[in-house]
């Protein structure tokens, strides 16, 4: 019988699978360093200014704006000094006209200063006096207070991933918990009688399980939790029955198949009765990943992958990624990628999307892509590639000196 009669657009296909993924996971409250890499739950809201009280951004002098007006090199202004503002401290006194308080980086403004003097822009002039040689505006040198943050605003909002500028302001918020979305269970199976555990010697015809580890790394750098259930022969009733448990035990189920064109609809078989809607597509118009299956059941995403590792891989990076996200609620982001100019020409045949691995140099002309030449089945041949540059549709390749998108293989 034959398959792939239709082949759909991969973009398209994302955008409608995605869309039909409706379950979600649930919520859990962590110590902030233990939530590094999670999706925010909730909306962080300031219970506090920051400042909350005005800062000096420079070492210098704390001084009255009015007192600088019209210094300069030849006419300074002199001020007498009444003290030196202690750091974590508010200063034991007040400016009144004419005086000067010795204030460093991250000092508090004293009470009737306002304007710092860069300590740059003033001397000496004798004991109990700066002479100050340039004039300053009202609030220059200052941070005032709530300039970073005003209380009662949403400073990092939900679906946000935690990252160090997260966990930065969290601290400087004094949040020490925050609530997140818990690790997405991930059920992962292979399928195949070719296949064996990577622990075992290989008989002639064999292959080592590649894809459940290739997966679970991926998965693992998306706050996911990978449950791998083994490799599984090519048996309609055997890989139902375990897809059935997958299902129940996670919350996204991703089966790689073998090669031929019966395991493929044997796998789309299984999808189709986990649950509705099922297979919503049997096929992409991609190379590689051309017998990519996308499906639903229960409002969790079931994908049927390329046995081949590569093939595997570079459909993971797009697929599985963004429905990580979704089940976490996160904020979709851009893939990852860097701008390069093609080194060498990559070859490509019509009417597929073409994913193509390939190397990064740099050097003083810029930053350049070595495309990685490669078979489907040749995992090293990833090994080599910093990431992947896309070829489309309706191109026959790319020539060499062609800017490109390079995708970070994650």
């Amino acid at each position: 019988m034959p398959e792939f009669l239709i082949l759909a657009d991969p973009d398209q296909a994302r955008r409608e699978w995605l869309a039909q993924i409706t379950h979600r996971v649930a919520a859990e409250t962590l110590p902030v360093m233990e939530a590094v890499g999670r999706v925010l739950a909730q909306d962080v809201v300031a219970a506090e200014p920051i400042p909350a009280f005005r800062r000096s951004t420079v070492d210098g002098y704390a001084v009255r704006a009015a007192d600088t007006y019209g210094a300069s090199d030849s006419l300074p202004a002199y001020l007498s000094v009444v003290g030196e503002v202690p750091m974590g401290a508010a200063a034991p006194f007040a400016l009144q006209p004419g005086q000067a308080a010795l204030i460093h980086t991250g000092g508090m403004v004293p009470e009737g200063a306002d304007a710092v003097v860069m300590v740059e822009h003033t001397q000496t002039s004798r004991e109990g006096e700066v002479e100050v040689l340039k004039a300053v505006a009202v609030g220059e040198n200052i941070i005032q207070v709530g300039e970073d943050v005003a209380a009662g605003q949403t400073v990092i909002p939900a679906g946000q991933r935690l990252r160090s500028p997260e966990v930065g302001g969290l601290m400087a918020l004094g949040q020490t918990q925050v609530p997140v979305a818990r690790k997405v269970r991930v059920g992962i199976i292979s399928s195949g009688d070719e296949v064996v555990p990577p622990t075992q010697p290989l008989q002639p015809g064999q292959v080592r399980d590649i894809n459940s580890y290739t997966l679970s790394a991926v998965v693992l750098q998306w706050a996911g939790e990978p449950l791998r259930y083994g490799i599984v022969p090519d048996d309609e009733a055997t890989l139902l029955a375990t897809a059935q448990r997958a299902l129940e035990e996670n919350d996204m189920v991703v089966i790689t198949a073998g090669s031929s064109a019966s395991t493929r609809d044997m796998t789309a078989r299984v999808i189709d009765r986990l649950g509705a809607p099922g297979v919503l597509f049997h096929g992409l118009r991609t190379k590689p990943g051309k017998p990519t299956i996308l499906g639903v059941a229960q409002g969790k995403p079931v994908l049927g992958l390329p046995g081949n590792p590569v093939s595997a891989l570079v459909n993971t990076q797009w697929l599985v990624v963004p429905a990580l996200e979704r089940l976490q609620g996160a904020r979709p982001r851009p893939w990852p990628r860097w701008r390069a100019t093609l080194a060498n020409h990559a070859p490509s045949e019509a009417g597929r999307e073409e994913w193509i691995p390939v190397r990064l140099r740099e050097d003083a002309d810029g930053l350049w892509a070595d495309v990685v030449f490669y078979k489907s089945n040749l995992i090293f041949r990833l090994v080599q590639a910093d990431g992947l540059i896309r070829v489309p549709t309706d191109a026959t390749g790319l020539a060499a000196g062609t800017p490109v998108d390079v995708f970070v293989l994650r």
